[in-house]
C-alpha cells in the first residue's frame, strides 16, 4: 500500500499498544513514517514498539502514559520533538468503553469516559496544531469516532456522546484549521474483532458476522487502512469529514437483540 506524503513524517498514535492503534502504527512505519507509540500500558507499550522496530529499526519510539491527562500531552509531544525534530500526524485512537445503563450511570464513571475519549483527543489535537503551524509544513489528524457516534446504542450513552462529540471536532478543526494546511477527519469503525471485544464477547466474530450486512466483522487493519489514507497527501483535500467503516452496519445493520 503506498499513499504519497507519509514518508519521514513523524506521527503520534495514542492507545497503540494493540487492536486499531497498533494496525495503525504498521501501517505508518511500513510506509516510512516515524512514530511515537502510546499505550497507558507500559508493558503494552513497550512490546508494540519492540515488534514493530524488529521490521523497520528505530522507526518507533514507545510513549507510555494516560493520554487523558494534559501533563502526558504535553510531554508526549515535546519527546516527539526531541526525537525527531517534528510533529505532522496526530491519531488520538485511545478511548475507553463503558457500558451502562442511562438511569444509573455515575458521575465518576461519566467523568471518566469523558477525560479520556474527548479532552485527550482535544488537548493533543491543540498542542500538535500550534506546533504544525510553527513549523509551516503539512499536518493531519484523524480522530477516532465509532458507528456508536452515528446510531444510538444500548447502555452506551456517555460513549455515543463522545463519538459523536469527535466528529463534531474534525468538522470544527478542518474549518479552523484549514488556512494552516491542516486537516481533520474521523473514522467511524463498526463491529471491529480486537483482542478487547473479543474478551468481552467471546463469540464477537459469529455474532456480528451475522449483524453486518457484508457479513463479517471489521479487522484492525481495515480500520487502519482509512486512517492511512487520510493522513497521506491524496486525501488533501478531505477535510472535516468522518468516514464509516461499518461493513455497512450504519445504513442497514442489525442489534444483537434482533438475532
Amino acid at each position: 500500500m503506498s499513499y504519497s506524503g507519509i514518508k519521514d513524517k513523524v506521527a503520534i498514535v495514542t492507545g497503540a499498544g494493540e487492536g486499531i492503534g497498533y494496525a495503525v502504527v504498521q501501517l505508518l512505519v511500513a510506509s516510512g513514517a516515524k512514530v511515537i507509540l502510546n499505550d497507558i500500558d507500559t508493558d503494552k507499550a513497550n512490546r508494540a514498539t519492540s515488534e514493530i522496530n524488529l521490521i523497520h529499526p528505530g522507526m518507533c519510539v514507545p510513549f507510555p502514559g494516560d493520554s487523558g491527562k494534559i501533563s502526558v500531552i504535553n510531554e508526549m509531544v515535546d519527546f516527539a520533538l526531541s526525537n525527531f525534530g517534528k510533529v505532522n500526524f496526530v491519531v488520538p485512537n485511545a478511548g475507553i468503553t463503558l457500558f451502562g445503563d442511562f438511569l444509573k450511570f455515575t458521575p465518576d464513571s461519566f467523568q471518566k469516559v469523558m477525560d479520556l475519549n474527548l479532552k485527550g483527543a482535544f488537548f493533543l489535537a491543540q498542542r500538535a496544531a500550534k506546533e504544525m503551524i510553527k513549523q509551516g509544513d503539512r499536518g493531519s489528524m484523524v480522530f477516532m469516532s465509532s458507528q456508536v457516534g452515528i446510531q444510538a446504542y444500548q447502555h452506551l450513552t456517555a460513549y455515543g456522546m463522545t463519538k459523536a462529540a469527535l466528529r463534531m471536532m474534525a468538522k470544527n478543526l478542518a474549518y479552523v484549521l484549514g488556512k494552516y494546511k491542516i486537516t481533520a477527519n474521523a473514522v467511524a469503525p463498526g463491529a471491529t474483532l480486537t483482542e478487547r471485544t473479543r474478551e468481552e464477547q467471546p463469540d464477537y466474530e459469529g455474532i456480528w458476522g451475522k449483524l453486518n450486512p457484508n457479513e463479517r466483522v471489521g479487522t484492525p487493519e481495515d480500520i487502519a487502512k482509512t486512517v492511512l489514507f487520510l493522513l497521506s497527501e491524496d486525501a488533501s483535500h478531505i477535510n472535516g469529514q468522518t468516514i464509516p467503516v461499518d461493513g455497512g452496519w450504519t445504513v442497514g445493520g442489525k442489534y444483537p437483540e434482533d438475532l
